[in-house]
């Protein structure tokens, strides 16, 4: 007799992940082939899980754990302890001995300080992926997978569509993302529910974070009213449709980038300066690309630079009345001078 169904689901999801690592680590280092003896002291590639202790993030490491077994592949686990809750440390040693019981080698917490800026949510979204980061390079991890559904990326779309961000903001998560592609999300296809059978059906005790009901946190009002509403009102499906939206919004963003970064060159004068009548015959999307590349490129946070910035500076190029420079987030400005757009920080 197989696996429950919702098992299967999430080992398969694990599985395909797993063997793209495979091939990519295999043309990085031919010598690893499994047809090939490793050279001394070369190891298959590890993959780490970032656990929280969560139905998603535990039926992940069940998943990892059960197919490195199978596959040429070392698997470890990091929990983050964001000290945001009585007892967090304790629990995040809760969820290293859970890690460690499936097979996960190596295993660690790691407490994190969270910051203030851009409010709770992302500032402990930035503390957890910088300890993310420092772990993967400690450790030379291939990947680090996150246990991030289908519910996860519909709410992220609605989010972004509340910010007014744009198509961008509107394709979610990617599946794979990250400094050399080092972020991977098995889960992106499977609904939440699927997950949560998983672990019923393996025995996995979870923690459920209380912040998730919290209703001061966005997302977690969405969660509970805000899609509920709109499966009320529009019917089941929306989870699904948004999601879909969300790999659709992400084809067209990456080919309105792609002609961004073709175009930039060619709007620039000798002396490297952005022309402002190049700028103008460009369409407007790919002109706002250009110009948060300009931007950002002068040192403006990609986190903190919003729609409503890259506007203000369009209309220097579209709507020019005479207009002073634009204050931008990182102390960048943009000007218009002399027919040419300077952006700087000062």
């Amino acid at each position: 007799m197989g696996p429950h169904p919702a098992v299967a689901a999430i080992r398969l999801a694990v599985r395909r992940v797993l063997h793209d690592v495979i091939t990519e680590h295999q043309a990085a280092h031919p010598a690893a082939h499994p047809q090939q003896p490793h050279r001394p002291g070369q190891q298959p590639p590890l993959v780490l899980v970032a656990c929280s202790g969560g139905a998603d993030s535990m039926a992940l490491a069940s998943a990892l754990a059960f197919e490195a077994r199978k596959l040429a592949v070392r698997a470890g686990g990091i929990t983050v302890d964001h000290g945001l809750q009585e007892g967090s440390a304790l629990r995040a040693a809760e969820v290293c001995v859970r890690m460690t019981a499936l097979g996960l080698d190596p295993v660690e917490s790691v407490a994190v300080t969270v910051g203030r800026e851009g409010g709770p949510e992302a500032a402990a979204r930035d503390a957890r992926y910088a300890a993310l980061d420092a772990a993967a390079d400690r450790y030379g991890a291939a990947a680090v997978l996150l246990g991030h559904t289908r519910d996860d990326q519909a709410e992220t779309v609605l989010l972004g569509l509340a910010r007014g961000s744009g198509i961008r903001s509107l394709s979610g998560m990617a599946a794979v993302s990250g400094a050399d592609g080092r972020y991977r999300r098995p889960f992106l296809q499977l609904d939440r529910q699927t997950v949560r059978k998983a672990c019923v059906a393996q025995e996995l005790a979870v923690w459920d974070d209380p912040h998730n009901t919290d209703p001061a946190y966005t997302r977690s009002r969405l969660r509970h009213e805000g899609l509920p509403a709109l499966e009320k009102a529009l019917g089941k499906g929306v989870v699904e449709a948004l999601a879909r939206t969300a790999q659709l919004s992400r084809d067209d963003a990456d080919a309105l980038d792609t002609w961004a970064a073709d175009a930039e060159a060619a709007v620039r004068d000798e002396t490297g300066f952005l022309e402002c009548a190049k700028l103008f015959g460009l369409p407007p999307a790919v002109r706002r690309r250009v110009l948060r590349r300009a931007v950002i490129a002068e040192g403006a946070p990609a986190g903190s630079l919003f729609a409503r910035h890259i506007e203000e500076v369009d209309r220097l190029i579209t709507g020019w009345r005479g207009q002073g420079a634009i204050n931008l987030p990182g102390r960048v400005e943009a000007r218009r001078q002399g027919g040419r757009l300077v952006i700087r920080q000062g």
